[in-house]
């Protein structure tokens, strides 16, 4: 099966299960896990900011940091389909004790001018403003890219309210392959912010948080608190540092092969997709009168595996374990189903 479902489903390169056999591990509890350690240090030192932390999942990473920065009761401005939001079980609200103020982007993007007006006054009976939340790249915007410019602009209004600017990266390094963007320079732009060793980076688990040394260590007994503190951890944390130094450079392979899949689909069936919005490893296709679930259905019959977005868009994702050939096929067999109707 070519599997495009996510790039969540991709397996641990033999180099990868090397470095795992390989790690000298110690009890992270006591800080005496020497992978972990290393992993938080390079990831820190990556970013230009004091301190990073190993969590089990990217939710996880997102919760400590609501936790570690947002106080409870307050708002959390963020897009409508922001991943905190749709896919998180209500954790923010469940364990956090934030609600969420949602704002309709474009494609999963927020832009300053639209937030700006959407904070409620600072004044008592209004819910206080806790953060600003943004999603790089966005999941439900198709991979887009918010970028330097919008990101400046919304740091500038977070300092301007005196609140935090959150970032979930959870394919971050997407973007800074996509852009050209230097890590340093998305580091400096958020107060605290998470991203994934488990998605294109290819980790089999895994997140990060970074951020100064007080959020960190905030974030830190939140994930005690939460059951994520974690022993011997270091056959995990090895995988991330593996893929850290191998598997970075190499997304660029997966934004090349989403762009050819949307350009291949979309010729074959105008409308049904824009290649031009591809930015970085999502590809999302409009299936018009046929229903997603029945082009999936069709999709699994030929070998390929997609996903559902709604009624009728599907979603496809690039990821290291379908190189270039497998992508060519899904996409001829893509537009065959939805050419035939």
């Amino acid at each position: 099966m070519i599997d495009l479902r996510s790039d969540t489903v991709t397996r641990p390169t033999e180099a990868v299960r090397r470095a795992m056999a390989a790690a000298e591990v110690g009890d992270d509890v006591y800080r005496e896990d020497p992978e972990v350690e290393a992993l938080q240090e390079e990831v820190a030192d990556r970013f230009g900011r004091e301190a990073a932390l190993f969590v089990p999942s990217g939710v996880m990473g997102t919760l400590v940091l609501l936790r570690a920065l947002v106080p409870p009761g307050s708002e959390v401005v963020c897009e409508s389909d922001a991943h905190l939001v749709a896919y998180e079980a209500g954790a923010g609200a469940l364990h956090a004790g934030v609600q969420f103020r949602t704002i309709d982007g474009d494609r999963g993007r927020l832009d300053v001018d639209l937030v700006r007006p959407r904070l409620r006054p600072p004044t008592f009976p209004y819910t206080a403003v806790g953060a600003i939340s943004v999603e790089e790249t966005t999941n439900r915007g198709g991979g887009a890219i918010h970028g330097l410019d919008r990101l400046r602009a919304l740091r500038a209004l977070a300092d301007e309210r005196g609140v935090p600017l959150h970032g979930d990266g959870a394919r971050l390094f997407n973007a800074i392959v996509a852009s050209g963007v230097a890590p340093r320079e998305y580091g400096a732009l958020f107060t605290g912010f998470s991203f994934c060793l488990s998605k294109g980076l290819g980790a089999p688990v895994g997140s990060v948080v970074v951020g100064d040394a007080d959020v960190v260590a905030s974030a830190r007994e939140w994930r005690r608190r939460l059951g994520g503190a974690m022993r011997q951890v270091g056959v995990l944390a090895a995988a991330g540092r593996h893929v850290l130094a191998h598997h970075v450079e190499r997304l660029a392979e997966d934004h090349a092969n989403a762009r050819a899949m949307a350009r291949k689909v979309a010729d074959a069936v105008p409308g049904s997709c824009d290649p031009a919005e591809v930015e970085t490893n999502i590809v999302y296709v409009d299936t018009g009168a046929v229903p997603a679930a029945a082009v999936l259905e069709r999709l699994r019959e030929a070998g390929v595996l997609a996903g559902a977005m709604g009624e009728d868009l599907v979603r496809l994702v690039t990821h290291l374990d379908v190189d270039a050939a497998g992508c060519d096929r899904a996409a001829d067999v893509l537009a065959k189903v939805l050419s035939d109707g």
